[in-house]
């Protein structure tokens, strides 16, 4: 909603309980508060994606057996939050194989858990570079590297038998984080090859230190 529909109700609030000053008083001061302060108030549910940026002069090495391999991409993606459910945000780093990095993204949610963070982290990394290859799409072979086993572990072993039980897990219940794991889905069904590889995280890794760094960069830029 916007600023100007807030102030319209208020107003009309006014209107009603002109002859009761405690009310009147409060709603004033409901009113200052959305014209001094509304999209702090108001941006609990919104989500935030942060300017994408194309440089880093941060050097990221690539694995020895990716270095200069044609059609072949590295995405490397990380999530925090801050209490589970609470506030999130990812961060990725795109890479070519010859360890140019093409794109530095990150993104918040002002209520989100750490899972939907990993996940989204990835399935931000791939549209970004969706766009970028456009009309090479089918040619790309993209490597993935994140430190959540949920994300690889979900991706190499769980989502295939899913899709086969029309998205049931074994129990016959509904896979947690459903829509988004079909949108990595589709995703990962529009590039040549998509691998999902982990690493373990805050141990050193460049990429997903950087990455670690992007998210909790956004977090603290949101002041959460």
């Amino acid at each position: 909603m916007k600023k100007e529909e807030y102030q319209h109700i208020i107003g009309q609030l006014l209107t009603y309980f002109k002859k009761d000053i405690e009310v009147t008083d409060a709603l004033k001061f409901v009113n200052d508060a959305v014209e001094l302060n509304h999209e702090q108030i108001f941006k609990k549910n919104q989500k935030v994606q942060r300017p994408e940026k194309k440089t880093t002069n941060t050097h990221f090495p690539v694995p020895k057996n990716l270095l200069g391999k044609p059609h072949t991409f590295l995405v490397f993606s990380d999530g925090a939050c801050r209490g589970n459910p609470g506030p999130g945000a990812w961060g990725t780093v795109i890479q070519d194989s010859n360890e140019k990095v093409i794109a530095t993204l990150s993104g918040i949610e002002f209520q989100t858990t750490n899972n939907q963070m990993e996940l989204l982290g990835a399935i931000n990394g791939l549209k970004e570079l969706s766009k970028i290859l456009e009309k090479n799409i089918k040619k790309a072979e993209i490597y993935i590297f994140s430190d959540s086993k949920y994300l690889v572990e979900g991706m190499s072993k769980w989502l295939p038998s899913w899709k086969k039980r029309n998205w049931k897990k074994a129990d016959n219940k509904t896979p947690e984080n459903l829509e988004l794991w079909q949108s990595l889905d589709q995703l990962n069904s529009i590039f040549k090859t998509v691998h999902f590889n982990w690493v373990k995280g805050h141990a050193g890794h460049p990429q997903n230190e950087y990455c670690d760094k992007l998210a909790n960069e956004a977090l603290d830029d949101a002041g959460c």
